[in-house]
């Protein structure tokens, strides 16, 4: 009987930090140049892919910006509203193999996601063009 405690106490725990280790959910964006919160983007699963739209404009003069240095359909669409990350796939403990977008400048990188080995409010997320790369700090938003 004990045995079988330990054990359902164990899978208990295990699966509680294994989920907790999830990208899933809403994060705050940080400027890594700034260090200035930027926004609330909500990374979300659709059609077994990982997507990420901004909620919400942390700063009040931003609210209805637009993103005017973007090409194609999302030339001139509100900040407010769009998908950023798109087309993630898990690979082990990463997401990779789709885009993420920078509305300020208006330029998609490719882009990988993996929440932090020692804390799981942090995910790192990686934009890169061959061998060059970004990776900007967002923190887990509570509740």
């Amino acid at each position: 009987m004990q045995k079988i405690l330990l054990l359902v106490s164990f899978i208990l725990v295990f699966g509680l930090s294994a989920h907790s280790q999830t990208v899933f959910g809403k994060w705050k964006t940080i400027d890594d140049e700034t260090g200035e919160a930027k926004s609330i983007v909500e990374i979300y699963e659709e059609g077994g892919k990982v997507y990420g739209k901004v909620v919400e404009i942390l700063n009040k003069d931003r609210v209805d910006a637009i993103c005017d240095k973007c090409t194609g359909v999302k030339k001139d669409q509100r900040i407010l509203g769009l998908v950023i990350i798109e087309g993630l796939e898990k690979d082990g403990d990463k997401y990779e193999g789709g885009t993420i977008l920078d509305p300020k400048k208006g330029k998609e990188y490719r882009c990988k996601l993996w929440v932090d080995e020692e804390d799981d409010n942090i995910l790192n997320v990686r934009g890169y063009i061959a061998f060059l790369f970004r990776t900007q700090v967002w923190h887990r938003v509570q509740g």
